[in-house]
């Protein structure tokens, strides 16, 4: 037998360490290659981890919750050799003389592989296989969501064929040839690797009813039962936050597919399956999406916040493992603390939290700031909105002229776009600009507009745009969050005039763009001298890691970023 060690993968370039959500196998359970293993979590993307051997699973090292760094061991898969021999019981079913004869005396037996020849084309026409795509960098895998056509379906070239998704992607897959779809190969719900085949479809064929249904999904196993479900069934009513009875099911009871973050959120919030597929889905075919599961949090928690009377406490379930019990959201009424209210953290806000609190134990961060004399720009842009947003269908925003200005800055400050490992300074010579995106109440996130230096402010501003647009509407593909060398946040649209902002790893510093504000400001006059003139005003923060980067270099950063900002041609025409 070999022994084989499945380690925590690397999601991405930024990402050193995930989380185990859940263990799909038990120890002793026997596992096949690429068979879906445990899902894993990082500030990025939750994804399941497929077996890396066929074998039995022998141990398990990293329980669920615990988060460890990328290359850690999570378990060990003990490859049998007796798998050979597992197949030699078969083996003297073709050695009975019954299976040499069948062919001599009954020329029925003949046809019986054409069946197995169905994905053949007819009339002459090819068969075209359909794959799962490669939709970003660091993806190696995606799960098939939904089948938009049937076995025996016509479907056209670039018509879309299936929906296929990751945490933060969900996106359709078209056909890649005209014809008949003749066979699916990998259900709805199943994960499967980059380059898999999913479906075949035979050119040239006419549309004709499938000769056998669609293969169904495999049906998920039985979870097992937990202690606490045997003792309290009925302890945990909606609106408790308490665990769930048990793991939701990949399958809702209606049918509808759940995704792993979709499952790892519920399960977190105490969430039972019932409840889930109560959700109204705002996704494709009804499917509940994480805002859908983040919506109805919310709604519940303001329900329980009510006021009510009170009733009779009933003994808390037993915790699946070692934790601390999550508090009920609710309202104390005549006690010392007053009237109070607990709120969970959903899963985006823990990651968040997580992901600050990391970059604050990794950097020394100082903050350093600058005032700039915007007016120039603010005309500018006045003069020229209409007309742009008419010509190129985007808005102008202050943003292109902010990265403009970074990436002129940075070009005189190479070390400001760099990272460190250890005692090594990673200067980046490409500039990959972060730009920090609020996702109303939920989060924010931080797409990246690659090779930034490239572009001019139209091009930025369409590039700006783009990727706003589709991280709001949650159409980002993850490698286009990831790979940033600095990150600007636009504190003043929020309206406030400055911040200091937290550093995003692996990056050493971040801009913060402060409101624009008039105010009455001494200027010197050409003529007059100096004058009393009101002028639009605003902020910039940079926050740095003081390891790498000194004042005297910040203030000197922050000194060409307000040259380029505030030497805009006022007649300038975009």
């Amino acid at each position: 037998m070999a022994r084989v060690e499945v380690v925590m993968p690397k999601m991405g370039e930024s990402i050193t360490e995930g989380t185990v959500v859940a263990w799909l196998k038990q120890p002793g359970d026997r596992v096949e290659a690429d068979e879906p293993l445990l899902e894993i979590g990082t500030d990025k993307v939750d994804t399941e981890v497929p077996s890396p051997a066929s074998g039995v699973l022998k141990e398990i090292l990293v329980p669920e919750g615990e988060t460890v760094a990328v290359g850690t061991v999570l378990a060990v898969i003990e490859t049998e050799a007796e798998a050979t021999a597992e197949a030699k019981p078969a083996a003297p079913a073709p050695e009975a003389a019954p299976a040499p004869e069948a062919p001599k005396t009954e020329a029925a037996a003949a046809p019986e592989p054409e069946p197995e020849s169905a994905p053949a084309p007819e009339a002459g026409g090819e068969i075209v296989e359909v794959v799962m795509p490669k939709m970003g960098e660091s993806i190696t895998e995606g799960t098939v969501v939904a089948w938009l056509k049937k076995p025996g379906d016509r479907v056209e070239a670039d018509e879309p064929l299936l929906e296929i998704g990751t945490d933060k992607v969900d996106t359709e897959v078209p056909s890649p040839a005209s014809g008949v779809l003749k066979e699916i190969l990998v259900p709805e719900g199943e994960t499967v690797a980059v380059g898999t085949v999913l479906a075949r479809i035979a050119t040239g064929a006419p549309a004709a009813a499938p000769q056998q249904p669609a293969p169904q999904p495999t049906a998920a196993p039985a979870p097992k039962p937990e202690p606490a479900s045997t003792t309290a069934p009925e302890s945990a009513p909606a609106g408790d936050g308490a665990p769930a009875a048990g793991p939701i099911p990949r399958r809702g009871p209606d049918g509808r597919f759940y995704s792993p973050l979709v499952r790892s959120i519920a399960e977190k919030e105490g969430l039972t399956p019932e409840e889930l597929a109560s959700i109204p889905g705002s996704g494709r075919g009804g499917r509940v999406t994480k805002q859908d599961v983040l919506q109805y949090l919310e709604q519940r928690r303001q329900h329980v916040q009510q006021p009510a009377a009170p009733r009779t406490a009933a003994p808390p379930p037993k915790p699946e493992r070692p934790a601390a019990p999550r508090p009920t959201p609710q309202v104390a009424a005549g006690t010392q603390e007053g009237r109070v209210e607990i709120i969970e953290m959903d899963r985006m806000r823990q990651l968040i939290a997580e992901h600050m609190i990391r970059s604050k134990r990794t950097s020394a961060h100082v903050t350093s700031f600058a005032e700039v004399d915007v007016t120039n720009l603010v005309r500018v842009r006045e003069r020229n909105k209409e007309r742009f947003e008419q010509r190129e269908g985007v808005r102008l925003t202050y943003l292109p002229f902010f990265v403009q200005a970074v990436v002129e800055a940075l070009k005189e400050h190479p070390l400001l776009n760099a990272s460190v490992e250890g005692t090594r300074i990673i200067v980046k010579k490409d500039y990959h600009i972060g730009v920090a995106v609020a996702l109303g109440t939920t989060g924010l996130v931080v797409p990246v507009i690659r090779d930034a230096g490239q572009k001019n402010l139209v091009g930025l501003a369409h590039a700006i745009a783009d990727l706003v647009q589709r991280a709001r509407n949650k159409q980002l593909q993850p490698d286009e969050l990831q790979g940033g060398t600095f990150t600007i946040t636009n504190v003043g649209s929020l309206g406030s005039l400055m911040g200091t902002p937290i550093i995003n790893q692996p990056q050493v510093a971040i801009l913060a763009t402060g409101a624009i504000k008039k105010r009455p400001v001494a200027i010197e006059h050409p003529e007059l001298g100096d004058v009393i003139a009101i002028r639009h005003m605003m902020y910039l923060s940079l926050s740095y890691d003081h390891r790498i980067i000194d004042g005297a270099m910040a203030a000197s950063f922050l000194r060409k970023v307000t040259e380029v900002l505030e030497s805009i041609d006022p007649n300038l025409e975009l």
